[in-house]
């Protein structure tokens, strides 16, 4: 795993590491996975799959090893990420329902 650090408020580092890419495209399930060794990912981080398959034949599913780059987020980022998503949270309590429409 190679760390390169370029820290500050701006941005938190960037780790280049191996992943496992598993996409599925069935009638069950459709569906791409991402399986990083040995990162953790948080609010605004940034995944970078190298190499990553763009099309694949309908009813395979298929494993590929990739190299992923990850950038993590500096604090102010990973905090505007995290209101962010509060944010849109809370819009779906807006969603009111009612017995019947009002006459």
């Amino acid at each position: 795993m190679a760390l390169n650090w370029n820290g500050g408020w701006n941005g938190g580092g960037t780790v280049t590491v191996p992943c496992t890419v598993d996409i599925e495209i069935t009638p069950d399930s459709v569906h791409a996975w991402v399986d990083l060794e040995g990162v953790e990912v948080g609010p605004g981080d940034e995944v970078i799959i190298e190499d990553a398959p763009t099309s694949l034949p309908f009813g395979t599913q298929h494993f590929f090893h990739r190299t992923a780059i990850v950038v993590h987020a500096g604090p102010l980022e990973r905090l505007r990420a995290q209101l962010a998503g509060y944010l849109e949270l809370t819009e779906l309590y807006e969603v009111g329902f009612s017995a019947g429409r009002p006459s």
